[in-house]
């Protein structure tokens, strides 16, 4: 088992390793009292892993309860949320409770949103079932719901107190949930770690555990130098403002790890097309995306994308900051003017387009 510190406003510890979800009561032991739990998890991960998460916390001494939402990211609803907080209320939790957030992204934030409003905030802890959830969402203490402008522009910063990540979790995921959280993983080797970019366009099985360590120690060091997205953590934005925008311009049909593959070629092809890159980054960016089985080019047309993209978090006053890459390993942050946001989308999705037809017809 692999323990990575995080020391941000609230000091806690990520354990990564297999078999750990029968061990999550003794895990969860060691950092509170045997008190009430409420488990926050979906309708896909509760008969998989539920039942083992509440014998483990029983056994420990902790009071166990369930609010159990429909799978999929449409359930990161303001509706969920209400409901959340009244099933709290209901079973009477205090401030010495604890809320469990057991599964992917959406159970996660929606857990932590929860915890960070329930009586002025309580403790949670993160169990991530999927990759994507265990490389980024369950750590840095990004909480949120969606709003019908778009995603996650309700939210909160409020920190677990542990995170447990069973690899093991990992071996029931289809093809392209998995997918979605090595669209993320790639993310991190662009922003900076070029062995770890070069890892993922080979098959990484063996290595699983040590990928996750590793992404997860740099966003622990990213969070700890600006945990409230002031500066360099804008850098963990790489590919999504574009994703964002095809997330929702999408109804939320295209998951977040494709719609992230998506941005990052756009982005990647954007900043060769503005002179930020080296000539070849966004060739190995695409390629690399390709050969993990993500898309990237985007279904939708650059004006729809733009329009979308003026309602997301990242927007302040009439600039928009994208992360550009300059090479393999080092990202840089540029303010992009609203006025030349769908330029900007525009030099990216064709680029995308043009580099997966080339490859599809053998000219690369």
């Amino acid at each position: 088992m692999k323990k990575i510190r995080v020391d941000a406003s609230v000091k806690y510890d990520v354990l990564i390793g297999k078999g750990l979800l029968e061990k999550s009561g003794d895990f969860i032991s060691g950092i509170t009292e045997p008190c009430s739990a409420v488990i926050i998890t979906d309708d896909i991960v509760s008969p998989l892993y539920a039942d083992k998460v509440k014998k483990s916390l029983e056994k420990s001494g902790f009071e166990c309860d369930f609010f159990v939402i429909p799978n999929g990211e449409s359930s990161k609803s303001l509706e969920n949320f209400e409901k959340a907080l009244e099933l709290l209320a209901e079973k009477k939790l205090t401030s010495s409770d604890i809320i469990v957030a057991l599964g992917g992204g959406v159970p996660g934030d929606l857990a932590g949103f929860a915890a960070a409003s329930y009586l002025r905030g309580i403790r949670f802890v993160q169990i991530p079932t999927t990759f994507l959830a265990a490389v980024d969402s369950s750590v840095g203490g990004k909480t949120a719901v969606n709003l019908k402008a778009g995603k996650n522009l309700a939210g909160a910063f409020h920190q677990p107190s542990l995170v447990i990540c069973d690899t093991d979790a990992f071996l029931s995921l289809p093809k392209d949930v998995f997918a979605d959280g090595v669209a993320e993983t790639v993310k991190y080797g662009v922003l900076t770690d070029s062995a770890l970019f070069d890892k993922m366009g080979t098959d990484f099985s063996e290595d699983i555990e040590e990928i996750v360590a590793r992404c997860v120690q740099i966003k622990a060091e990213i969070v700890e130098a600006d945990e409230f997205d002031k500066g360099k953590r804008m850098l963990l934005n790489f590919g999504h403002t574009i994703g964002h925008a095809v997330e929702k311009c999408s109804e939320f049909k295209i998951t977040h790890g494709h719609a992230v593959a998506m941005g990052m070629a756009a982005a990647a092809f954007a900043a060769e097309k503005e002179g930020i890159s080296e000539k070849g980054t966004a060739d190995k960016i695409a390629d690399t995306l390709l050969k993990c089985g993500l898309p990237i080019a985007s279904p939708f047309k650059a004006e729809e994308l733009a329009a979308a993209a003026l309602s997301d978090k990242k927007r302040r006053g009439d600039t928009i900051t994208f992360v550009m890459p300059q090479r393999i390993g080092k990202c840089l942050l540029k303010k992009v003017s609203v006025c030349d946001i769908e330029k900007i989308i525009s030099e990216g999705i064709e680029g995308a387009d043009m580099y997966k037809a080339q490859k599809t017809f053998g000219q690369r």
